[in-house]
């Protein structure tokens, strides 16, 4: 089992709590279960402290294994994140377009682009700015009757 040792927190508290140190000892010392913890804390918010702080103790950890597979597993959560935010702005502006009652290249027409760049928007392709993501919703809003 994981011992802490200079640090004022159990290794049966919150991953959240363990801070730096606490971090370091479980990539150091601790076994499966530990670093399975930790994963599950960066997949709850993976760009959270305990993402942040990990990759802080990573740089320092003696055990380069335990350290790659960690710096490998905080890589693809971020990734399937992103794909997933990805897929759910896509989802979101397909839904406005179907809301406003237009057609794309109408749709696309009053939110300042063109029906191409518009078509690589839903496919999640690309993203959006916030500017554009606004008008959508109005125009979604404002549908014509």
């Amino acid at each position: 089992m994981l011992r802490f040792r200079n640090v004022e927190v159990s290794a049966d508290a919150p991953v959240e709590e363990w801070g730096f140190e606490g971090l370091l000892a479980a990539v150091d010392r601790g076994d499966l279960g530990d670093w399975r913890k930790i994963t599950a804390a960066v997949v709850g918010d993976p760009y959270g402290a305990v993402a942040e702080v990990l990759l802080e103790a990573l740089e320092l950890a003696e055990d380069s294994g335990a350290a790659g597979a960690l710096g490998t597993a905080v890589e693809v959560i971020r990734e399937r994140q992103t794909a997933a935010d990805r897929a759910a702005v896509a989802a979101e502006l397909t839904e406005l377009v179907q809301r406003s009652g237009l057609d794309q290249g109408s749709f696309a027409r009053r939110i300042g682009t063109s029906r191409t760049r518009l078509n690589t928007y839903l496919t999640a392709k690309t993203m959006p700015s916030a500017l554009v993501m606004l008008r959508a919703r109005r125009v979604a809003e404002n549908r014509p009757s």
